[in-house]
């Protein structure tokens, strides 16, 4: 089996990754300002008697945004149950807080002509509550999971209720006092919107901190932020007032969408990785998987050898064999020419393993090995196919030519002895059986099947002795 490992990664020149990052960063610092040219374009043209006061649009938007608001919290709240980011907590406290706030907003739309900053003041009280808690959650980015009985405390979430509930009163008595018309109570809760809103983009980029959702949270708090700065230069009805309720959605849709795709991945934001930890991460990745292919090949190679070969001696066993006859009696029929099989058996192998153990046993099967190798042609084939049995394949060779080398064979084993370790040395005889593929049989059986009989009939002459015919 063989396995191609070729993994590389493409490197772009220096100079491009740098033109392509900076492009990149121009295309977010763009993005992330885009409601700035709105709001100009609206603050030099927009003619100040262009009103769109209708009521039932407004409720109907906030309550869909209220609505989303709270989907938005309770995936948030999820993720954080899952991974204790205390980034999520104060996520999730912050998109409650703001729809806590905000939907007496709508609610109270209708008394726009009768007590108007009941009616204004819960947007940008909502509006500071969000940036406050996004700019304490920015903080503790990165900071150890809460622990999981934290969590689930039913008692911290009432306490944070409880005192979303009373800012709505605090705004309500406000916008029932005398100085409820002052302009420094809505610019000032707008305008602290905003530093907290510009407070969350400088932390955020002091921090370097550049994983994909947290450049969705930069963006939104850049859209909070402008949105609130054009609520301050807005009247109540006009574009510019319309325009900052859109830009404020726009930051809110795609802080959700940040959410979202925490939940539906690791709901974590700090384990989403950038586009550089990514392709380092898929580099890693690709290395780790060449290594282990390359591992996989030498396993199955080694295992390929283990299965075809004889432990002890080395060589091949029967099922190597029989894979390279078939080879071999292929080409013999392709180009005509002989191929000719020894089949070989140790004579009286028992007494020498009753004798001088299996270890002396092995020992002679070794150095019979060593011989029967320096005996044949370096491209001949032999193979263990049972205890003491052994068969040579001979390639180009006639009956009469594997005769002879089985008879040099026969004569090298008879005239030499073997050291077990235990004294006198071992004199050892074979037997052999010769066979030709063709003359003795077209088949492999047949091939092998004469080459079987005929050493039978060299052990029932009275063996050390080679058969032919």
């Amino acid at each position: 089996m063989h396995m191609s490992a070729n993994i590389a990664v493409y490197e772009p020149p220096a100079a491009l990754r740098i033109v392509t990052q900076a492009y990149a960063g121009f295309l977010l610092i763009a993005f992330a300002l885009l409601p700035a040219q709105a709001i100009a374009y609206l603050y030099f043209f927009q003619d100040p008697t262009l009103k769109f006061e209708d009521h039932l649009f407004h409720e109907i938007a906030i309550a869909v945004a209220t609505i989303e608001g709270l989907f938005v919290a309770y995936v948030t709240w999820r993720c954080y149950k899952s991974s204790g980011e205390p980034l999520l907590r104060w996520l999730t406290l912050g998109f409650l807080g703001f729809v806590l706030i905000y939907a007496l907003h709508g609610a109270f739309t209708g008394m726009a002509h009768h007590n108007i900053w009941l009616f204004l003041l819960y947007g940008p009280a909502s509006r500071l509550a969000m940036s406050i808690l996004l700019l304490v959650g920015l903080l503790s980015y990165r900071r150890p999971p809460d622990d999981v009985d934290e969590r689930s405390n039913p008692r911290t979430w009432l306490m944070w209720i409880a005192l979303f509930l009373a800012v709505d009163l605090a705004v309500a008595w406000i916008a029932n006092s005398d100085f409820a018309g002052h302009p420094a109570v809505r610019s000032s809760m707008e305008g602290g919107a905003l530093v907290f809103s510009a407070l969350n983009v400088a932390a955020l980029l002091m921090r370097r901190i550049r994983s994909p959702l947290m450049m969705i949270f930069g963006i939104s708090v850049t859209w909070f932020a402008l949105s609130s700065l054009a609520f301050i230069l807005a009247r109540p009805w006009d574009h510019t007032w319309w325009l900052a309720h859109a830009i404020f959605a726009g930051g809110f849709f795609l802080l959700s969408y940040g959410v979202i795709q925490a939940f539906r991945t690791t709901r974590s934001f700090s384990t989403i990785y950038s586009q550089g930890e990514l392709l380092a991460r898929l580099s890693e990745a690709m290395a780790d998987t060449q290594t282990a292919l390359l591992e996989v090949q030498r396993t199955n190679q080694r295992l390929e050898h283990l299965a075809s070969t004889d432990p002890l001696t080395g060589i091949g066993n029967r099922r190597q064999f029989i894979a390279r006859t078939h080879v071999e009696i292929a080409r013999a029929k392709r180009s005509g020419g002989p191929l000719s099989l020894l089949s070989l058996d140790l004579d009286h192998f028992k007494t020498i393993n009753d004798k001088y153990g299996h270890p002396g046993g092995d020992t002679v099967l070794c150095g019979f090995v060593q011989k029967c190798v320096e005996a044949i042609r370096p491209y001949d084939v032999v193979a263990r196919v049972g205890g003491e049995e052994f068969m040579v394949l001979l390639p180009g060779a006639t009956l009469e030519a594997a005769r002879v080398v089985g008879e040099r064979l026969r004569s090298a084993i008879a005239g030499d002895a073997f050291e077990v370790g235990i004294p006198p040395p071992i004199k050892v005889t074979i037997s052999i059986g010769v066979s030709e593929f063709g003359r003795d049989g077209d088949t492999l059986d047949a091939f092998l099947g004469v080459a079987d009989q005929r050493l039978y009939r060299a052990k029932h002459q009275g063996r050390n002795c080679v058969i032919a015919a």
